[in-house]
């Protein structure tokens, strides 16, 4: 099990109808987005932040998302930074507020690994020069609200649903916190390990959901989805891979979760395959 996933199940453990639409990211209707592009080529960026941009599509999935100057945005579960390192900056250069939803301090079955790797992520994002004030706010099953009411422009979870899948309740408690936080026509952001068009194994256990089992979710917490792209699509992703979707890069396991690596396992057609295939989601609170 990846240091990730091990802290998202700490965290976790204290505590479609209609047809879709694709659509691809939508010009800024003032041209480039300079302040964003500025934030994907900082040097800021760690180098194996960088390497995965070509899989992650960061331009591209934020103008989706419709990010833009002076919002407020929340990022759920960053994990090893990839989104924070440009939307910290950016939020900086154009007056707005970056968010981070991290481990649950208030909880008391918060474990210490939790709290370390909290700790180790406000260290790393502290310096106001470079990131601006980053605010941190408890996030998980059993927090307190992100924020007050109406108060963010954005929400984005990146590769978290299937962790919140899995335990009944969860991922509905969740989704309804975005919707409270979220302003009348702010955005909630989703990308998550598509299982389509193979069929959902176990509840996202293997790390895939079907698009509408989180289309589901948003909509029961009262959102509408928008729109959904292709941008991060991966069509070699064959999703039937010995130890799921962390088979692939960049964890790229090759021993079941709490085992040593094996070094005899074959990785060469899982890495030949890239990161996994993702849906890109899409929706408004309405106004």
């Amino acid at each position: 099990m990846t240091h990730r996933r091990r802290l998202l199940m700490a965290v976790l453990s204290g505590f479609f109808a209609a047809p879709l639409l694709s659509f691809a990211a939508p010009a800024l209707a003032q041209g480039k987005d300079e302040a964003l592009a500025a934030a994907i080529a900082s040097p800021l960026r760690t180098p194996a932040n960088v390497a995965r941009d070509g899989a992650r599509h960061p331009y591209e999935s934020l103008v989706f998302w419709g990010l833009k100057p002076h919002q407020t945005v929340i990022e759920v579960s960053p994990g090893g930074g990839y989104w924070t390192e440009i939307l910290a900056p950016y939020a900086k250069a154009t007056g707005g507020t970056y968010v981070a939803g991290l481990a649950d301090l208030a909880n008391p079955k918060i474990s210490d690994g939790a709290r370390r790797s909290r700790a180790d992520f406000e260290m790393r994002f502290m310096d106001p020069a470079k990131y601006g004030a980053v605010q941190f706010v408890n996030f998980g099953p059993v927090a307190a609200p992100l924020g007050a009411p109406g108060s963010a422009d954005l929400v984005l979870t990146a590769r978290n649903v299937h962790n919140w899948t899995v335990q009944p309740g969860v991922a509905d408690k969740i989704f309804k916190d975005f919707f409270e936080v979220l302003k009348p026509g702010g955005i909630l952001a989703v990308e998550d390990h598509r299982a389509d068009p193979k069929a959902e194994s176990d509840k996202g256990a293997d790390g895939y959901l079907a698009t509408a089992t989180v289309v589901a979710l948003a909509e029961k917490a009262g959102f509408k989805l928008e729109a959904q792209s292709e941008i991060n699509a991966n069509p070699k992703d064959t999703k039937d891979h010995p130890f799921g979707v962390w088979t692939l890069p960049p964890t790229r396991q090759s021993a079941p979760s709490g085992q040593p690596a094996d070094p005899k396992f074959d990785r060469a057609k899982y890495d030949a395959i890239g990161e996994s295939d993702r849906m890109t989601l899409r929706f408004r609170k309405p106004a």
